[in-house]
């Protein structure tokens, strides 16, 4: 093996599935969780609460508390992976500053996994953890690309973005992470990477409902080109360069999440399609769907920027304001039409 110790933060399913990708150059990749049940189903071989069936190499282990990850490692920690959504990563940095302020300070870089907006503050990631961690901003890092977590732990062939300030430490990271089957491609372009990432979330709960409602393919290609057009807008007025956005973290993942099967945020939308209320449908799920706090931060973010995003408006009508989607898309598709360069 290349390098000695991986930590990830939060054993949900992608952060599981990196931290195997991961145990094919580490010695030792310790997942901290929170909850001592799902601690003991990783160490014995399978997270059957997110990715059942699914078996893990010995090599990946799971602690509770810090104590423990310290046991485990190999050698130093190398890498640290945070696996925490959104909602979670203000507090988790607050409670555990001593631990990560201490793994940043011996040079390590830290690569967020989080995908959103905050719907309060109407923050992206990388202005969260540089809140709590400026002085080590070259070393923050945040991934994200077309990868669902089933498909990495089966080997699928995986291409990701990973975004970030220093050249140096990206390509690093990036070797931290590639094996036969997962590439990471670096760029500098943070903003685009979490932007797309963030978005097309969003798209996908639209494709979702369409697709519920008994709308194919036609209409998939639609929302697909005409998102990818809103998500740029987004881009603009945040400086990312547009190219991001036709790469992995931008239109592939909008493609993935849109037509895929597995897509946590497709299937939340075709539940609404049948009539369910956002929160019935939260409630019964383990896993979190990114889309559904990004669509009221997509929505305010762009009524106070002035930025032309229809599907994001007309899903943020559906989801929060209780309008018919049915009735939403026929009064997008009535709106006169204008050149985009117009918008």
């Amino acid at each position: 093996m290349k390098y000695k110790t991986a930590l990830v933060l939060a054993g949900g399913a992608f952060g599981t599935s990196i931290g195997f990708v991961l145990t094919q150059n580490f010695d030792k990749v310790i997942i901290k969780v929170r909850s001592q049940e799902i601690c003991d189903e990783i160490n014995a071989g399978e997270n059957t609460t997110y990715l059942p069936g699914q078996k893990l190499p010995s090599s990946l282990k799971a602690a509770v508390d810090w104590d423990d990850v310290y046991k485990l490692q190999e050698g130093e920690i190398q890498l640290v992976v945070s696996g925490l959504p959104m909602s979670a990563i203000d507090d988790f940095c607050l409670s555990n500053h001593y631990e990560l302020v201490e793994l940043l300070e011996s040079g390590v870089s830290l690569v967020s996994l989080a995908k959103g907006i905050d719907h309060e503050t109407l923050k992206l990631p990388d202005e969260i953890f540089k809140t709590h961690f400026e002085k080590y901003r070259s070393q923050l890092m945040y991934l994200s690309g077309p990868s669902f977590a089933k498909e990495i732990l089966d080997e699928q062939i995986t291409i990701v973005s990973l975004a970030g300030e220093s050249r140096e430490n990206l390509l690093e990271a990036c070797d931290m992470l590639g094996t036969p089957f997962f590439k990471a491609l670096p760029t500098t372009d943070v903003k685009g990477v979490l932007l797309g990432g963030s978005l097309k979330n969003v798209i996908a709960i639209a494709g979702g409902i369409m697709e519920g409602l008994g709308y194919n393919h036609n209409t998939r290609a639609a929302l697909i080109t005409r998102g990818i057009v809103e998500m740029l807008r987004f881009g603009q007025f945040f400086g990312a360069r547009p190219e991001t956005f036709y790469g992995p973290s931008g239109m592939g993942d909008l493609i993935l999440t849109t037509t895929g099967e597995l897509s946590r945020n497709k299937s939340f939308g075709i539940e609404i399609a049948k009539g369910r209320s956002p929160e019935d449908v939260i409630k019964a799920t383990k896993s979190v769907v990114e889309g559904y706090k990004t669509t009221k931060a997509a929505h305010l973010l762009a009524k106070s920027k002035n930025i032309n995003a229809r599907i994001f408006t007309g899903l943020y009508q559906v989801l929060y304001e209780q309008n018919d989607p049915k009735e939403v898309i026929q009064g997008l598709m009535m709106l006169p039409p204008k050149f985009d360069e117009e918008t």
